[in-house]
């Protein structure tokens, strides 16, 4: 999966930015009072996608 495309996937679901690291971003979820990151791959393994929206606690994103 593209990273742009997790990354409107996050947004669209009530996601925030909350910073930008080194290596990662940094996702949080107010809703839900969770917290992930985002590696800086252009491509992200479907698997790690699918935790991430676990962690944030928002729907797993179709392929």
């Amino acid at each position: 999966m593209k990273r742009v495309d997790l990354i409107r996937h996050l947004e669209a679901h009530g996601c925030l930015l909350l910073r930008e690291g080194s290596n990662h971003t940094v996702f949080l979820n107010r809703a839900a009072r969770k917290v992930s990151t985002v590696p800086r791959h252009r491509e992200i393994n479907e698997d790690l996608a699918r935790k991430i929206c676990k962690d944030l606690e928002v729907p797993r994103p179709s392929a």
